[in-house]
């Protein structure tokens, strides 16, 4: 486990020049309730900027870091199934693939995109501040993710302001689901199994009713 500069954690306040720096179209390594993350905001010009640190092809989409499930559903349609199941187990462990209401960038899944109810205090912060962010590993493509944010933050060269400090504790990241909806009701389909076990989805998707 590795803590990288506490402050923002202890306060749960995200100082103005992330923000600024956010809403200047850059990126902010911050931490997760697994790894650290990078955030942007879902604009064309941020994912522009995000894509390149990464050096991530544009046809691989990234995830949205969210409050609630309440707030995605704003961009994202949301059954009461998934609803249950996120409620079921620890928040920040599950990413969903869900339908967008309105088609969405393209590098963010476009007609399809993935959301996680960030937990992290820091990350909960950040999105309290600015709206949804991005939810992708702080580290470019194919490389081993970063146990903390700021050696993440150094290892892609971001300025000291757009690294945010907090407790990382590392481990699997979060388990995607797949979300469709047809004539036999809602289906999941388990894409990558993270954090939560792939049998405990099934055995609660098995035992809801």
């Amino acid at each position: 486990m590795s803590r990288c500069g506490s402050r923002h954690e202890r306060e749960g306040m995200i100082d103005e020049d992330v923000l600024a720096h956010l809403n200047g179209h850059g990126v902010v390594a911050y931490p997760t309730s697994t790894l650290p993350g990078l955030a942007c905001l879902p604009t064309s010009e941020a994912l522009d900027a995000l894509f390149a640190l990464k050096q991530r092809s544009a046809d691989k989409p990234v995830s949205l870091g969210v409050l609630s499930l309440d707030q995605a559903a704003s961009l994202v349609i949301v059954p009461p199934e998934i609803r249950a199941l996120e409620a079921a187990f620890p928040k920040g462990g599950f990413s969903f693939v869900l339908d967008a209401i309105e088609p969405l960038d393209p590098r963010l899944g476009g007609g399809r995109v993935a959301v996680r109810c960030l937990s992290h205090p820091v990350a909960r912060a950040l999105v309290e501040a600015v709206g949804p962010i991005t939810a992708t590993s702080a580290n470019e493509s194919g490389e081993t993710p970063a146990s903390s944010a700021e050696e993440a933050g150094r290892a892609l060269g971001l300025p000291p302001h757009a690294v945010l400090g907090g407790t990382c504790p590392g481990g699997r990241g979060s388990t995607f689901i797949n979300v469709t909806e047809g004539d036999a009701g809602v289906e999941v389909t388990i894409m990558r199994e993270g954090v939560v076990p792939t049998h405990s989805v099934i055995e609660w998707w098995k035992s809801r009713n």
